[in-house]
């Protein structure tokens, strides 16, 4: 059995910890409150103009627009978005474990990967893999809308040399403050909407657009905007999601502490009644002893 003073220390040690965990949980709290909103805010945005794109898209068929070009797919480009710092749970390892499936799946079709990482987790998990062509690491704290410019337009340039044929985006998607979930969509080439799967369900048309200048002068200046709103979504979505998985693993860590006070009291206790009762009988034995 420990000693009391063992016992006493590791209760000691665990009290620290917890008031470390309660405090990242309140820290977590209070940025993802801001992180959330950011988030919320820009995701109507970003979907909009997705539609509005897809809708700009279905009359020009692609054909003047290299980052519209579709190619026989032999190299594809993952750009694998996490956080900068750990202590959130499984929500950096989910987003690899995507990443790594979505290369397996790739590389059995006889294609080529290369990846940008965009996060210190996805930097470091991959950088032995000899894969990594760009990386960005301690920016997902502060990023702004430039820091997704640069993203997109390094995976732009890349594609319209035809070092890639595709890209990907793999991130974390917010869904509530208790789930967050890998998704990934493809980034380039930007396809347009087939009119005929857009059709609504209900048997109606869609509205038929006039444009002013022309949708080949619109699809011009708005198609590198719309990568970079597509990855400042991505990157908004996986700072949300990085609080709320951080607070979550802390609250629980904060339990599991508060569990481990529980226990390790029981045994000082215990311990302690042990040392008690020893005594007791030491000294009953002696007075026996001094009896005969």
């Amino acid at each position: 059995m420990p000693s009391l003073k063992d016992v006493k220390n590791k209760i000691g040690g665990v009290k620290k910890t917890s008031q470390i965990t309660r405090a990242m949980n309140m820290v977590a709290a209070a940025k993802l409150r801001g992180a959330q909103s950011r988030m919320e805010d820009f995701r109507p945005y970003a979907e909009q103009f997705n539609a509005a794109m897809r809708n700009l898209s279905a009359g020009t068929g692609g054909a003047n627009f290299p980052l519209m070009e579709a190619r026989e797919v032999r190299t594809v480009e993952l750009v694998v978005i996490t956080s900068d710092r750990g202590l959130c749970g499984s929500f950096n390892s989910n987003i690899l474990r995507m990443a790594e499936k979505t290369m397996a799946a790739l590389e059995g079709e006889g294609k080529k990967v290369s990846l940008v990482c965009v996060g210190k987790k996805a930097r470091n998990h991959f950088r032995r893999t000899g894969k990594v062509r760009q990386s960005y690491a301690d920016i997902m704290g502060t990023f702004q809308m430039f820091n997704a410019r640069t993203i997109a337009q390094d995976a732009a340039g890349n594609f319209l040399s035809g070092e890639a044929d595709e890209v990907r985006v793999i991130y974390g998607r917010f869904h509530s403050v208790a789930v967050q979930k890998p998704e990934q969509f493809e980034l380039l080439p930007v396809k347009p909407m087939e009119s005929s799967s857009e059709e609504g369900a209900g048997g109606g048309s869609q509205a038929v657009y006039i444009y002013e200048p022309s949708q080949e002068e619109i699809m011009e200046v708005l198609l590198p905007m719309y990568l970079n709103v597509m990855v400042y979504h991505a990157m908004l979505e996986v700072s949300a999601s990085e609080h709320a998985a951080r607070m979550t693993a802390m609250d629980n860590a904060t339990r599991a502490c508060k569990d481990m006070i529980d226990n390790l009291t029981l045994v000082y206790n215990k311990t302690r009644q042990a040392g008690i009762t020893g005594e007791l009988m030491d000294i009953v034995g002696g007075a026996e002893a001094l009896k005969g």
